[in-house]
């Protein structure tokens, strides 16, 4: 047994490697990016026969798994919650289909929307797939539950979610390590109606995935985690999963003595527990992390009155945002951190927004879009898009209108024209743009709408760390050629202050034509200039091995 520090992420990922993957694969979002980097990293270090890739977006991330699940070996992928929308069509069919060799889907969600658009709770894609899910509650339940989370995938032989929140994903503490596995030994699925979802197949294999549940709720009621302790008959009850259960011991402390507890951490919810927990108890507060998930479930919405049942849908504890020992304090009625009481201290701790980097090339082209509107009458909206460049909002910019979800800038632009909005204007970095902008602009060439489009690409994934872009420079102009972008109106231009004069030409030359035009603003990020050229350098020398081979 070995002993060391870990994130919650590096837990899974060591966690992972020590239940015989084979291969992994991940899209970079906060807060799951650790996860895939620390395989990585581990894979270098240690000389490990594991592959894997950062793929293009979470869909094919989720299909490439699944893929290698039909081989036979096992396989882990990993994403933020928002990332499991993009990749709902095949996490829900593979649900259907079942998996072959252990396929686990980590998915990190943001409770407080630290860096993301909403608050969404991983778990309730689990029960609409009706999957096993694990929801750890420390670092060391990471690294266990990982290694637990495989095992019940080739148990029920199905995917497992195994669900993280930010403050898990990203802080630290002791692990012990288990002795490592063996990898699977490659095999093929013999039926080929298990993979084949036409709908006489998808019926039958539907079927048997009803047929599992009872199973899987078998293995939830006796899993060591979904722990309840009662300590007495008419004793007020807690019911807490995840990491909840380490804020509330850090709130309560001593005094959960004085409470009928039920622990949870695998789903689907022990309801054989939660019957005897509502049995003893004079009421029940639900603590969890996200949505009042397991609240609504147990009190069927807040109509069930059987038991007073307390928690974020009754406004005991709040109903957005993290959890945190002073919230439960509040609740239990316990008096709060004397340092949060402190005068003064909101002036001490202000607020300081995040802001794109100094020399930045997404400035540049802020400054050259933001000058040619000014010229326009009328009012101009720019679509924006995720990545650093949504920080566009912010001050000093304020140059962009709209961040919805990946992608949606081109489809957005197309919709302002549509209404009778020209010029509309939208902005997509690199990155984002081979992950979800490829079909929006396939379908604003094939119309032929008249949007500009500013490809900003600055050859690499900044906001996530630096990971490399599935398609930079010569790359995208080939891909907006091929989507059928005329050549003549997608325009190249470097996003820098020596040159804003003949860019300003150029953009005023494709706002003038009615039409599709894509402008790609070219310049490296500078914080990550070292890595763009050393990734450059592995693709050339590739690239020159395999024309000698050939």
């Amino acid at each position: 047994m070995t002993k060391t520090i870990l994130l919650g992420d590096e837990a899974v990922a060591r966690a992972a490697i020590d239940a015989g993957i084979s291969v992994a694969y991940a899209y970079p979002g906060t807060p799951s990016t650790e996860i895939y980097m620390a395989i990585e990293e581990q894979v270098k270090e240690r000389g490990l026969n594991v592959g894997g890739m950062w793929s293009t977006n979470e869909k094919v991330a989720v299909e490439q798994a699944v893929g290698a699940s039909y081989a036979g070996v096992r396989v882990l992928v990993s994403m933020k919650h928002v990332g499991l929308n993009v990749a709902a069509d095949p996490f829900m069919n593979a649900a259907v289909t079942g998996a072959h060799g252990g396929l686990v889907i980590v998915v990190a969600d943001d409770p407080g929307m630290h860096s993301s658009q909403n608050e969404q709770d991983s778990r309730y894609f689990a029960d609409f797939a009706m999957l096993p899910c694990l929801e750890p509650a420390d670092q060391q339940q990471c690294y266990d539950f990982t290694r637990a989370a495989f095992d019940l995938s080739e148990q029920f032989q199905v995917p497992v979610l195994l669900r993280l929140v930010t403050r898990l994903a990203h802080s630290r503490s002791q692990v012990t390590l288990a002795p490592a596995r063996q990898q699977n030994l490659p095999n093929y699925v013999n039926d080929a109606s298990r993979f084949t979802l036409i709908p006489s197949n998808a019926r039958r294999a539907y079927s048997l995935l009803l047929d599992k549940q009872s199973g899987m709720q078998a293995a939830s009621e006796a899993h060591a985690s979904n722990a309840l302790t009662l300590h007495g008959n008419g004793l007020p009850g807690i019911l807490v999963s995840g990491l909840a259960w380490s804020y509330l011991q850090e709130a309560m402390g001593d005094q959960l003595h004085g409470f009928n507890l039920l622990r949870i951490g695998m789903y689907p919810l022990p309801f054989q527990k939660i019957r005897e927990l509502l049995d003893a108890s004079s009421e029940v507060l639900v603590i969890e992390e996200g949505y009042p998930f397991i609240e609504r479930l147990i009190s069927a919405g807040g109509l069930m009155r059987e038991k007073t049942i307390r928690g974020r849908l009754t406004g005991a504890l709040p109903r957005a945002g993290e959890l945190c020992p002073d919230a439960i304090k509040k609740c239990f009625g316990l008096p709060t951190a004397v340092s949060l009481q402190i005068k003064g201290l909101a002036e001490v701790l202000a607020a300081r927004p995040p802001s794109m980097c100094d020399k930045c090339p997404h400035t540049d082209s802020y400054i050259l879009i933001k000058e040619v509107i000014a010229e326009l009458s009328g009012e101009v909206r720019v679509m924006g898009d995720i990545g650093c460049y949504s920080l566009g909002y912010m001050e000093p910019h304020q140059a962009i209108h709209s961040c919805l979800c990946m992608g949606a800038s081109i489809g957005m632009a197309m919709g302002l024209a549509h209404a009778g909005m020209n010029p509309a204007i939208c902005v997509i970095g690199d990155g984002t743009f081979t992950h979800s902008g490829l079909a929006p602009l396939l379908d604003a060439a094939k119309d032929n709408t008249n949007i500009k489009v500013f490809i900003l690409d600055n050859s690499i994934i900044a906001m996530t760390g630096g990971q490399q872009t599935s398609a930079t420079n010569e790359e995208v102009l080939s891909l907006v050629a091929g989507m059928g972008v005329p050549r003549g109106h997608i325009r190249i231009i470097e996003p820098t202050t020596h040159k804003k004069e003949q860019n300003l030409t150029v953009i005023r030359e494709e706002l003038a034509y009615v039409g599709l035009s894509v402008i790609i603003a070219r310049r490296i990020c500078i914080t990550y200039a070292r890595e763009i050229k050393a990734n450059q350098q592995i693709k050339d020398a590739k690239r020159e091995t395999q024309e000698v081979s050939a």
